[in-house]
């Protein structure tokens, strides 16, 4: 974690728990991370890794019940965004930070046309006349990629496909340009011509100096876009480090793992390289290292205590014992 600025957000010991019938289960376990204006940070790592509940945690849309933050702290421009009263919070949400939802259906309203959910997140947050404020929302619509976009602006959410919707979102998220954005897998029901359009978007508020938080599965998206990547295993974070350090010397059997599994050469006879097994549930988390089952590189200290995140330099943590023993996965 570097120390050079102060960062425009820092989440700090991040605990999340979620009830269930026998007893609460902990799906995101002392989460740390910084992120630094005009910085895009990648958050990669299996399903079920807790990506995504971090970052509902984070600008508080956690549902509750079932889920409840446990500990922690969030930090957004020298303010603690988990003590800020709720309207304080509403105010930011959309102006200073944006989400965009892995689902957007359920993030639109159903009872609102397209262009008029458009058009009332401008005025609530900017003194902006209903006319200006729907030529900016049509413009935007237009950028992500929407053809007949006036028209879409009378659409009803259900009339548009999940294509459609998710772009939607996307100009939603951008418009008014905030300094931080949250993106959850926002291109993956997006055809690759539009999502190089997105992420020409993305990287034009990047230079204007907003931060990104990018998650996804995609280890080519995070080489393409990133800065730094934040790799999550089982609700901890096992490694963080410079996007070009970590593909270059991974320090974690996981990160590795990820790496090894991506796609090489344009030969259809390639077999992709697999991690055995799957991320344990909640319930199931093993005392010690959480990667343990999966590791080839497992030894009986992994069984007994849980690694910390050892620091290879000042801009490189991994979660492994290999990290101070001095040797790599």
């Amino acid at each position: 974690m570097t120390t050079s600025a102060q960062p425009l957000l820092a989440v700090r010991d991040l605990a999340v728990e979620f009830d269930t019938d026998s007893a609460p289960i902990r799906a995101v376990d002392g989460v740390s991370f910084d992120v630094r204006a005009g910085e895009i940070l990648g958050v990669v790592g299996e399903s079920g890794c807790g990506k995504s509940v971090t970052a509902l945690s984070i600008v508080r849309l956690l549902p509750r019940p079932p889920g409840r933050i446990a500990g922690g702290r969030v930090i957004f421009e020298g303010r603690d965004l988990f003590s800020m009263p709720i309207a304080e919070l509403r105010a930011l949400r959309g102006r200073r930070m944006s989400m965009i939802f892995q689902d957007p259906m359920s993030a639109l309203s159903p009872l609102h046309r397209v262009g008029d959910q458009l058009v009332e997140s401008i005025r609530l947050h900017e003194p902006a006349s209903p006319a200006s404020a729907r030529a900016r929302a049509q413009e935007w619509l237009e950028k992500v990629g929407i053809p007949d976009a006036a028209q879409r602006m009378r659409a009803w959410p259900h009339e548009l496909s999940g294509g459609m919707r998710q772009r939607v979102m996307i100009a939603m998220a951008l418009m008014l340009r905030p300094a931080l954005l949250i993106a959850d897998e926002p291109t993956t029901a997006l055809d690759v011509t539009i999502q190089a359009q997105i992420f020409d978007l993305i990287r034009e508020l990047k230079d204007a100096q907003t931060a990104v938080i990018l998650i996804t599965h995609d280890m080519g998206v995070v080489w393409e876009m990133c800065d730094r990547a934040l790799v999550m295993y089982a609700g901890k974070v096992v490694e963080e480090a410079p996007v070009r350090a970590l593909f270059a010397q991974p320090r974690h059997p996981y990160t590795a793992g990820l790496l090894r599994s991506m796609p090489r050469g344009p030969r259809a006879d390639r077999r992709l390289v697999t991690i055995p097994g799957q991320v344990p549930a909640p319930r199931d988390y093993p005392a010690g290292c959480r990667f343990a089952d999966r590791c080839s590189h497992v030894a009986p200290a992994c069984r007994a205590r849980a690694p910390e995140l050892y620091t290879v330099d000042d801009n490189h943590r991994a979660a492994c014992i290999l990290v101070p023993e001095g040797r790599l996965p």
